[in-house]
Parts: structure tokens; sequence; C-alpha cells
């Protein structure tokens, strides 16, 4: 198809499109959009149409119009999504996050916010203390703290904090209560506890500058009733002992975030209803959130970071790739991304302020030609990332030729990058 005729294809689905406010997640709008915008670059995603079940491909692509007053108009295209599971891996911070800010404001305790300082307590077996913050301006953990860890690079353990802090059960009657009930946040990352273990959430501490005990929030236990879906993956799997069983990888007990769910809770703070926000946050929220989800590690001077290994792009695969070099960010991406088990996913809302172009993205893609799980042996680098890159590229050339009857005033994303929340 030619581009002239996917534009006026997308002229048409635009009349039925979701007007300036966010529903129900769609499902598959059965378009050919996407798969044809692929098709018109053979050389760059041929390979990838052509082993698209075989790579677990998903996409979601949010087309945004703004009218005269600059509220913006949605259309939503898709490609295989919720066709086949993916892990989630670290793109589950992202609604942590945003449900660590609600909490505290639901809290309406004084004096807690997301800049107190939180002690986690041992509350059982296997639990562990977390009393310091080596990298925070004054040493101590917040939940400021930890959400910055976790958009600027990525953090596990401020990840399992904000697990802790929430607790299983208010994470799903909380995404339930907000129209995903299929999510299931069951477990913290990368740390080795039981399922019945992970049910089980230390009590935390938020203390004055005195250091005193201003409010605590007693350890949780969950009866959430979890679907376990069966999921098998791959071929193979290396063992606790580094021992090659040659048998699919068992993925029902592992966390379930649909990629749509994922790009919907984006899209709702990204572009918050003043109605019916999607979330409970304030103005400041809103803006502390946009600081550290677009901004280059370097751009942060608690927590600082090397930025020899965590570079401009850092985790910012939709649009930039592998891309190292260093940015002059006229275009930024507000995501959140996740890598493991050879699932390389990415959720963003991509603004390029030279040129007035926005758009929203989410892709996931599976990077493990040998079938093996646990061997250490993905191919991010050669076939995950390329994709993303390739894929946000080709959104973004699209964006730059159509025409909008208004150009959209993204002031609201502009952020100064020399000011620490």
């Amino acid at each position: 198809m030619k581009l002239t005729c996917t534009i006026l294809l997308l002229v048409f689905i635009t009349g039925c499109a979701s007007q300036g406010k966010i529903t129900s997640v769609p499902r598959d709008m059965n378009n050919d959009f996407l798969e044809n915008l692929m098709k018109q670059s053979p050389a760059l995603f041929d390979s990838y149409l052509k082993d698209a079940d075989s790579l677990r491909i998903q996409i979601v692509y949010t087309r945004i119009d703004r009218d005269a007053q600059n509220k913006p108009h949605f259309t939503q295209f898709s490609y295989h999504l919720d066709k086949q599971y993916f892990y989630p891996a670290s793109t589950v911070k992202m609604p942590l996050s945003f449900l660590s800010l609600e909490k505290l404001n639901e809290l309406n305790k004084a004096g807690v916010n997301k800049s107190t300082p939180m002690i986690t307590d041992s509350s059982g077996p296997r639990q562990e203390y977390f009393l310091t913050a080596p990298l925070s301006a004054n040493g101590v953990p917040s939940i400021s703290h930890y959400i910055k860890q976790i958009f600027l690079i990525s953090d596990n353990d401020a990840c399992n904090r904000l697990y802790e802090f929430l607790g299983q059960q208010y994470l799903k009657d909380k995404l339930t209560s907000k129209g995903f009930p299929r999510i299931e946040m069951k477990k913290r990352l990368s740390v080795s506890l039981t399922d019945e273990e992970n049910r089980y959430t230390n009590a935390v501490h938020f203390l004055d500058t005195g250091a005193h005990i201003i409010y605590t929030q007693p350890a949780q236990y969950s009866k959430v009733q979890f679907s376990n879906i069966p999921e098998v993956v791959g071929n193979g799997y290396m063992d606790a002992n580094d021992k090659l069983v040659m048998q699919p990888y068992e993925m029902t007990y592992k966390n379930r975030f649909p990629l749509g769910d994922l790009h919907h809770m984006l899209q709702g703070v990204i572009f918050p209803d003043a109605k019916k926000p999607l979330f409970n946050l304030t103005a400041e929220d809103y803006r502390f959130l946009y600081r550290y989800m677009s901004a280059f590690p370097r751009e942060s001077r608690f927590p600082n970071y090397d930025t020899t290994e965590f570079f401009d792009t850092y985790g910012k695969f939709i649009y930039f790739g592998s891309d190292k070099k260093k940015q002059s960010g006229e275009v930024r991406s507000f995501n959140k991304p996740g890598w493991s088990y050879g699932f390389l996913t990415d959720i963003a809302y991509i603004a390029d302020f030279k040129n007035n172009v926005e758009f929203l993205l989410s892709a996931t893609i599976y990077c493990n030609k040998d079938g093996i799980l646990n061997d250490d042996k993905y191919d991010y680098d050669s076939v995950g990332q390329p994709f993303l890159k390739n894929l946000g590229q080709a959104i973004y050339q699209y964006e730059l030729q159509r025409k909008r009857s208004h150009v959209p005033d993204l002031s609201a994303y502009k952020i100064d990058y020399s000011k620490e929340y």
C-alpha cells in the first residue's frame, strides 16, 4: 500500500476514534496500518514480519491529533496485540511508580510524601531491612528516590521496595478498579522467594527529619487468587545448577501485564483527563514523573551515575535503539522498558520539540534464537534493539509527513533538567 493510501485509511478510521479521553483498552482493531508501514521498508522489516509469531511481536501505536484548544484526540492501531504471552520484565515498574504516588496522596498523612524518608522493615523469614540509600541526596531512601532509580536506570531493588509499600493485594485491587483485571503482579524482581513468600510484604516506616517514626504501614499478606493461565516458553532452560533441561520453561507463575494495558496506563499519565484521571496524582506528581521518565542519566545529580555505563539513551529503545551517542534532547522518550528471559519491551511517548511531533508507541519482541532460557545468551542487541529503533523511526518519519489541522503545543512536557525534584 502506498503512503497516500495509508493516509486515507487513517482519515477514515479517525472519524471513529476516541475523542480526547481514554476509555477501555481497545482490542486489536484488525487494521493493516502498522503491517503496511513496515512493508514499505522491506530491508528493515521483512525478516521480522516473516517470523512475527516466533518473535512474539506485539505493537500498539496511538496517533494524536490536537484540536484548536490543544485537546488531544486519539486513534489507536495495533499489530498482533494479545496474540501471545510476553514476559513484562521491568515494565511493571511503571504502574508501581504511578500507584505509589497515588497511595501517598490517598494516605493524606501530614509529613508523609514522596520525599519523606522511608525505612523498609524485615517482617518475616527471608525479608530484608533497607535503611539507607547511598545515592540519594540525604543518604536515606524515599519513594521519590526509588522512582528516580526506576526511570533512570530501571533499578530492581527500587521496584521491590515499591512492591512492598503497595502490597500484592492493593496492587490487584487498584488495577482491577481502574479497568485492568488481567494484570497480575505476583512477584518481586530478581529475588529468589517462593510464590507464598511473595504474598508477604514488609512493614514500612516513614520518618521525620529527627528520625522519629511518623507513620507505620504494617506488614501485609495477600489472598489474591491469580488466574495462573498455563504458559511455557522456549525449547529448554538452564536450571539453578546451570544444567541444561531440554523442555520449555514454565512462565505460568510469572508476572502478567498485557501490552495494551501498559500502553493505556502511560497514555493516562501523559494525557490526564481533568474530569476523570486514571491515577489520583497532583500537578507536581505529573511534573516529577515527566522529568525522570524523560531524563538522560547524566541529567540527574541525585542519584548520580557513571555515564559510560548509563549513557543518554540507556533503556530508551523505541526510536533510539542502542545508539550511545550524546543526545541533543530535541527528541525525548517518556518511557519504561523491560528486558528479561529474551523478551525486550518498551512503552513510550515520543515528543519532538523542534518539529512539534508526538506519538505513543509500545512494542515487545522475543529475542532468543536458540530457544534456551536462563543462559544469558539473548539477541537483544542484534534482533530486539534494531527492531524497536527502526519501528520508532518509521512511525516518526510518518508523523513528520502527515498534515495536522493544529500544531500541538508540547510545552507541558518541556522540562528544565537543571532542577531536581
